[in-house]
């Protein structure tokens, strides 16, 4: 006995037979899914600080070597009296800040010599005095342990151990003026 295939029985048996093992209709068929209602827009969550920390604002009466003032107060300098030079606008040693009544810096000489003359350049309240100053020439450092908010101690010394000395300016309310010469 002979079968017969018709047209649409070979379409059947063709289907099947590219059909393997792997290729299951059951896992080509999506899962049916939930039905999800819309979303509403959830309001958003209110902001956070930063987590990442911020540098605090630098304090304006700490001491500030690099502060615009002094190289705008050391331009103005008349030039040195030994070398003719200007003046080296990045100071040596210094007390400078805003909130001093009496602070200082202690500038060089814009020179190649083996040593440059030196000078203190004086500040109230962060502003530069240009007037009325005693002589600042040859300090060539500042002591700390000796200088206070409206007092600085200037120091000179040639190096040789034993033969510094200090000597105070202090700010009196209208000027600057000499308090006292101190062996070092």
């Amino acid at each position: 006995m002979k079968r017969v295939l018709t047209a649409g029985t070979a379409a059947g048996a063709l289907l099947l037979a590219g059909c393997g093992s792997g290729d299951s209709t059951v896992s080509k068929t999506p899962e049916p899914t939930a039905s999800v209602a819309p979303a509403t827009a959830a309001p958003a969550p209110p902001a956070r600080p930063s987590e990442t920390p911020t540098a605090p604002a630098p304090d304006p009466c700490a001491v500030n070597l690099a502060a615009p003032e002094i190289a705008k107060a050391v331009s103005e300098l008349p030039r040195d009296p030994r070398s003719g030079q200007a003046w080296s606008p990045e100071p040596v040693a210094g007390t400078y800040n805003e909130c001093a009544q009496l602070s200082a810096v202690i500038v060089k000489a814009n020179t190649n010599a083996e040593n440059p003359n030196t000078r203190a350049v004086l500040f109230h309240l962060g502003k530069f005095i240009p007037r009325g100053v005693p002589d600042t020439y040859g300090f060539n450092g500042i002591e700390p342990t000796q200088s206070t908010g409206d007092t600085v101690a200037l120091v000179y010394s040639n190096g040789t151990p034993g033969l510094q000395s200090v000597v105070k300016f202090r700010w009196n309310g209208n000027g600057v003026e000499l308090v006292g010469n101190t062996p070092g």
